[in-house]
Order: structure tokens, then sequence, then C-alpha cells
């Protein structure tokens, strides 16, 4: 009896080493993070890297402020990160809307572009900032707070015009705060793609036909946003 017991013992002991070597496996060949791209906003808007877009309407300027990306516009503005990113990403930043005294000051719009290509052209860049503009593009897009901060939407741009709604939050809870600076983080792995605010996944889409690669931009309309701490993270294996 007491042999059989060592044998059971043994057994166990066995299974418990084999699932720890296959952890540890595991754990060594999963991908691990790399920075790919970090932007700290310190001197003026580098060119080589931001392409700005803005709506000649009104009096607006998109610059750097104290290590912040200002966007501060009557109309429609994207401005473009030009390098161009694929695979497995994550992409992070902190943004807040600025309402207090400024002339184009309006609680509204929180917008991104992700994903982003141009089927009929080489890039994404030549647009004048009005938000038609950009119907003819494949991405991924989320206009937190958009419509006077009435909505919060994901869509998906399928580079034809057509842009179906995917999901849509009209609840106060999902909508803009004033003054509050966002922590936004963006994710496309393996085909799936999440869109989080402060820690809460308000987006989850897994795409049967996904996006791949593209540009990032950063979009709005009619209004005084900051932003900061733009760091773009990839695999590392």
């Amino acid at each position: 009896m007491k042999g059989m017991f060592n044998l059971v013992g043994r057994a166990a002991l066995g299974v418990v080493l084999l699932f720890c070597i296959r952890a540890n496996a595991q754990t060594a060949s999963k991908p691990k993070d790399k920075l790919l791209y970090s932007e700290d906003f310190s001197g003026e808007l580098d060119k080589t890297r931001w392409h700005a877009e803005i709506e000649p309407v009104g009096q607006s300027e998109v610059r750097t402020d104290k290590g912040r990306l200002i966007l501060n516009t009557a109309g429609g503005v994207t401005v473009w990160f030009k390098p161009r990113l694929e695979g497995n990403i994550r992409i992070e930043y902190d943004w807040t809307v600025l309402v207090d005294s400024g002339r184009n000051d309006r609680l509204s719009d929180l917008n991104q572009f992700w994903m982003a290509t141009d089927p009929r052209n080489a890039d994404v860049f030549g647009r004048n900032g009005k938000f038609e503009n950009y119907d003819s593009l494949s991405l991924y897009y989320v206009g937190f707070g958009g419509n006077t901060n009435s909505t919060t939407r994901f869509r998906k741009y399928y580079g034809n015009g057509t842009k179906p709604l995917l999901k849509e939050y009209l609840d106060s809870a999902h909508l803009l705060k004033a003054n509050h600076t966002y922590h936004i983080v963006i994710t496309v792995i393996d085909g799936r793609t999440t869109f989080s605010v402060d820690g809460e996944v308000l987006f989850d889409f897994i795409d049967p036909a996904p996006l791949r690669n593209g540009w990032f931009g950063f979009r709005s309309t009619g209004a005084r946003h900051a932003v900061n701490g733009f760091r773009v993270w990839g695999e590392q294996l």
C-alpha cells in the first residue's frame, strides 16, 4: 500500500512539473511590449512626424505648448502621425477638452482615426480637415462626445463612403467632462481592436476583415483640445 501511495505521489508530482514546464514555455514565448514611438511635444511641432490638416474657417491653429499638442480650431482638424503603423500595436495618450474663455472652446469631439489607409493613394495625407473629406478612407473611428457631446460612437470606414455605426453610447457616463484629462488606450491585436478610456473598455470589436496597418490621427472640430504622453507599443518576441 505504501508503495502504491509513492507511485501516486510521483505521478502527481510529474503532472505538476509538466504543467510548470508548459506554463514557463508559454510565458517565455509570449510577445513582450516594445516601445516603438513616443512624443513629448517639447518643442515646435515636428513636421517629419506630424501632419496637420485644418479646415480653412475661422481662427484656427495646431501647435505645441509646454509639452502638449494643442488643437484650437473653429472647424475640422486632423493631425496625422506620419509613421505608418502595422501589426499588433497599442496606442496610448492623455487628452483634455479645454473649456474656459477661449474663442473656440466647446465641450465636444474627442475623436480619433486609426489603421487608416486610402484605397486610391499611397498615403492618407492631403485633405483639408473637413470631416466629410475622410469618408473615402478605410479606417477605425471613435467620436467620443461628438455632436456637441451628445454621442460616443464607434465606426468602421470601408473606403467607399460606407461607414456603419457599430456601437453607440448616449448616457452621460460615456460622454465628455470639461477639463478632465482622459487616458486613452487603443489596441489592435490579431484582428481585434479595442478602445479604452480611463481603464474602461468602451468598444471591443473582432473584425472579420481586419485592418492590419495604416495611419493614426487625432481628430476634432470646433473645439480646443490638449494632448500629451503619446506612445505606440508593439510586439517584441
